[in-house]
């Protein structure tokens, strides 16, 4: 059984990776600081508490577990945040990232997929957005994550460093079971916050701006359940095992859903109707963006196999048997 450090394995994406990586036969082991993760997401795995930002921190980490391959989930990822203190982005997504590839190469472990993001993209000129899309980040996030990918790109050219870096668009839904999911604190998707008022925790939700140029006046964006993403990165590790490559993908449904469509799913799923409010649009929010995954499909062999619904159902699940979170488990 091959093993795969995950590191950022006790967060949202990464602890459903950790389950999708033991079905398919492998043997994650989370490597986290806990700042944002969640002991409790973890389960069985074995966890090794660390922080990308010191070297020795990491690199100690590899030693003991001699993994084949890694799989890299470990960002802040709040846009606005950013903004306000680039310095903290630039420090953990980048400086974290750059220990992390600089212990891998010193120890000969050249395998690693890199969770990026559309933000990469900023604005996008034509829909669907395919990877050939230009770059023109538009946060210190999105820049951050842009320039790990160009680390990875130098590295495999310098010192043979295989990596598949996966772009994807809005992430959602939990576990099928509703057993581990997400967690944010603050949260800021939409999904959970629409849950959230359907649970009587919001008084409301508020959609920003109903006049743009899309179906119904509202934003329209691509959400990917969290275990097709998931996938997707096993399908990339996959990859890997026979191929000497450094490449990237998009990875969303290659369709829209608005965010009135989003209400009226949760409120056919929860059965509970709730007030909705229309505000102002917010500053720099695109009227649609989705993504084209033809390349993904053809190269890895992904297709995403969950709806809209299945997404809105797993969540619901999720937050209603945990409503404070981990903090009840």
């Amino acid at each position: 059984m091959k093993k795969v450090l995950v590191t950022g394995g006790a967060g949202y994406i990464g602890s459903i990776a950790c389950r999708v990586l033991k079905q398919e036969g492998y043997e994650p082991i989370v490597f986290d600081n806990l700042e944002f993760g969640h002991s409790q997401s973890v389960g069985e795995f074995e966890i090794i508490e660390g922080d990308l930002r010191s070297y020795d921190s990491i690199k100690n980490a590899l030693v003991t577990v001699r993994p084949d391959a890694v799989m890299h989930f470990a960002a802040y990822l709040s846009v606005p945040e950013s903004v306000e203190h680039p310095i903290k982005y630039y420090e953990n997504n980048v400086i974290g990232s750059l220990n992390l590839f600089h212990a891998m190469i010193e120890l000969q472990i050249n395998k690693i997929v890199f969770s990026s993001t559309c933000a990469t993209y900023g604005q996008p000129t034509h829909l669907p957005v395919t990877e050939n899309e230009t770059f023109k980040p538009e946060s210190p996030y999105g820049q951050t994550k842009l320039v790990v990918e160009q680390m990875l790109d130098w590295f495999y050219r310098a010192y043979g460093l295989n990596s598949i870096r996966l772009r994807y668009f809005n992430v959602a839904g939990a576990w099928p079971d509703g057993s581990i999911g997400e967690d944010h604190n603050p949260e800021v998707h939409i999904i959970p916050l629409a849950l959230f008022t359907s649970m009587g925790k919001r008084k409301s939700f508020t959609i920003f701006g109903n006049d743009y140029s899309t179906i119904d006046g509202t934003n329209v964006r691509d959400y990917i359940h969290v275990v097709d993403l998931a996938y997707a990165h096993v399908s990339a590790l996959n990859y890997l095992e026979d191929h000497s490559v450094t490449d990237y993908f998009n990875v969303g449904v290659g369709a829209g859903y608005s965010n009135l469509q989003i209400i009226q799913m949760i409120k056919q799923v929860t059965t509970i109707d709730f007030s909705v409010e229309i505000a102002a649009r917010r500053p720099g929010d695109a009227p649609e963006i989705y993504a084209d995954n033809t390349k993904i499909k053809n190269i890895l062999k992904w297709e995403p196999k969950y709806s809209l619904r299945d997404i809105v159902e797993s969540a619901w699940k999720w937050h209603t048997t945990h409503p404070d979170g981990y903090k009840d488990m």
